[in-house]
């Protein structure tokens, strides 16, 4: 039973995860593997204060190359959906989300998590992340994680975590 402690086991700064159809890996602000209890998790984190999770799938998409498209096919496998995401969610939150499915797929962890730390007094773009995560059937709480069962039957845990705001003050 897992009793609420954690062990942080590895954490790698700037982590990339190639993907395919490109040149551009999917670069983590922190990949970190962790253990609770007999589980381990394979997580990616995004750090944000302010700004966006860049442009949406429907700007990235638009007039897709060949390379885009191979890119757009791994990843909606990977998610498990039957196609390309609706135009107005955040591409990033694509292609983060899969990286941390990539990469517990190679470390053979019991489940993958995207997590955003936001340092946001505001939790600017955090609609932005419940939308997403509602494309899994996922209702996210700041300072909370949902887990969901992809398709592939792979867990997904994804959360939004608030950084302390002491860490802006220069």
């Amino acid at each position: 039973m897992f009793d609420g402690s954690a062990e942080l086991l590895l954490a790698l700064p700037e982590h990339r995860v190639p993907l395919d159809g490109g040149n551009r890996d999917s670069q983590n602000d922190v990949f970190a593997l962790i253990r609770f209890g007999e589980q381990t998790c394979a997580a990616t984190i995004e750090g944000k204060v302010s700004e966006a999770f860049g442009p949406t799938v429907g700007e990235w998409y638009a007039e897709p190359s060949q390379g885009k498209r191979e890119r757009m096919r791994q990843l909606c496998g990977l998610l498990g959906f039957d196609d390309v995401p609706p135009f107005h969610i955040r591409y990033q939150l694509v292609h983060r989300t899969a990286s941390a499915l990539i990469e517990a797929q190679r470390f053979k962890t019991d489940e993958a998590a995207m997590i955003v730390h936001s340092f946001s007094p505001a939790q600017m773009w955090f609609e932005d992340f419940a939308t997403f995560a509602s494309l899994f059937g996922a209702e996210v709480k700041p300072d909370k994680s949902s887990t969901v069962i992809l398709k592939s039957g792979q867990r997904l845990r994804l959360g939004w975590a608030t950084g302390n705001r002491d860490f802006l003050k220069c």
